[in-house]
């Protein structure tokens, strides 16, 4: 099996779940999708003519599924993830070449699909919404692809911004249990997983009764639940276990201890991906995001009173409907008094079904190229700045896999900067001081001799 993902860490989750689901049953994965008897598509619906792009890729497979079905042999074509809940069956209808078409809340019945299919009785298309019953069915045993990995505790969004499709696609907010989050997050830290990211769509909207036994000095939320705050102090007594991260948040979501859990949890790293789109209040309510510039800014200064060293990210969209100079300068204006370590910068772009997308007062073409542009521009530079200004300090690095060069290792600071040196492929999946000697938007250096001779390993 072959299997392409697009987009977000979530799929990269859902990617790397099929596989497992399909290995039993006699699939393995493979470089090239010339050499699989299944190649899947697992598809993003975020962006603008997001569809239009798979369409193309799949263009690109007709002639492999003709020279497949000349040979004698099956290639079993499948669509999944959010362009395939979107499109549904017109998938099929355009490209005929497609035989599955499986949404991202159903693709635990791949296995079941694929048999149906061998028997010749149909059911190519499967996008029933049935989040709870997928987290039932996907087994907490899993293989560890190396010594970061990523695990979903949440999914859906009951937020509804008017651009977004992603309650559409992804369904209301899910969370899965405690008791499961923490027999999949062990099993992973046995197999040699030093470093877990928790994935959801609005991961701090997490909530779940207190997994059994974890009473142990964390104070549930009145109602008796855990938040993320509470989840993450759990999974940090896991032995092993040497760091916790989480990602997406909504502002709206971000409680007291959460925010406090920054300044008591060693192991959850000092990073974070906290959207806040634009600065500008009068397109914060058109978006429906349900809280202010001035809201967004004092959750900054409130996880910077926690842990002052915090690495900020954030996601921005420019040219809003209606977005007019005065609102676009109040993004900016946002981001110079935040100073953030790295940003998604987007224009907006209509999606079919959303409230935005029949709004008025569409910004032109031009007007966002420009905002963008700037934006970007702004971005990158407190993006250097945040990178050079370690160069000279030591970090603690876990080295994650190979780089390009012969003798290279490539890891992550505990701000989820790239760092690669030249240090002994033994240091693979471990965590070691590293010296940086240079910075750029992208990544960080660490001194050969020194991360040799100087290595603390930890």
């Amino acid at each position: 099996m072959f299997i392409r993902s697009y987009g977000c860490q979530m799929n990269v989750y859902d990617s790397e779940r099929m596989a497992e689901l399909l290995r039993p049953h006699g699939y393995r994965s493979v470089e090239t999708a010339e050499e699989a008897d299944l190649v899947i598509l697992n598809t993003c619906h975020i962006r603008e003519k997001a569809a239009e792009k798979v369409f193309s890729d799949l263009g690109r497979l007709k002639p492999l599924k003709a020279a497949s079905n000349a040979s004698g042999r099956d290639l079993t074509i499948a669509v999944a993830g959010c362009v395939a809940q979107a499109e549904g069956g017109e998938i099929q209808r355009r490209m005929p070449l497609v035989d599955i078409v499986v949404g991202p809340q159903s693709y635990h019945r791949l296995p079941e699909i694929l048999a149906r299919r061998d028997r010749l009785a149909g059911g190519g298309v499967d996008t029933d919404f049935a989040a709870e019953e997928k987290f039932d069915v996907l087994a907490a045993a899993r293989e560890a692809q190396g010594p970061a990995a990523f695990l979903t505790i949440q999914e859906g969004c009951d937020k509804f911004c008017t651009f977004c499709v992603v309650p559409y696609t992804r369904g209301a907010e899910i969370s899965r249990s405690a008791a499961a989050i923490e027999r999949e997050a062990r099993d992973l830290v046995e197999k040699g997983v030093r470093e877990i990211t928790l994935l959801g769509q609005n991961v701090n909207a997490w909530r779940s009764a207190p997994a059994p036994g974890g009473g142990g000095g964390i104070r549930a939320l009145p109602d008796g639940s855990w938040g993320l705050g509470q989840l993450c102090r759990h999974l940090a007594e896991i032995e092993g276990l040497a760091r916790l991260r989480f990602t997406t948040s909504h502002p709206r979501d971000m409680d007291d201890d959460l925010i406090d859990a920054f300044a008591t949890v060693e192991k959850l790293m000092p990073f974070l991906h906290l959207p806040v789109q634009s600065g500008s209040d009068r397109i914060l309510e058109g978006m429906n995001r349900g809280h202010t510039a001035a809201h967004y800014l004092t959750l900054i200064d409130r996880l910077r009173r926690a842990r002052p060293d915090i690495a900020l990210s954030s996601d921005f969209i420019v040219g809003f409907p209606g977005e007019t100079t005065e609102d676009f300068e109040a993004t900016l204006a946002l981001v110079d008094r935040v100073g953030f370590a790295s940003a998604y910068c987007f224009k907006y772009s209509r999606r079919p079904g959303t409230p935005a997308a029949s709004m008025g007062r569409q910004v032109a073409e031009p007007d966002k190229e420009e905002r963008l542009a700037r934006l970007l521009a702004l971005v990158e530079a407190q993006r250097v700045a945040f990178n050079s200004s370690f160069v000279g300090q030591e970090l603690p690095v876990l080295f994650e896999k190979r780089g390009r060069r012969a003798g290279q290792l490539i890891g992550r600071s505990p701000y989820l900067q790239s760092v690669h040196a030249a240090v002994p492929q033994s240091m693979l999946g471990k965590i070691a001081a590293a010296r940086i000697v240079s910075a750029s938007a992208n990544a960080l250096a660490a001194d050969a001799s020194a991360a040799r001779e100087g290595i603390r390993v930890f």
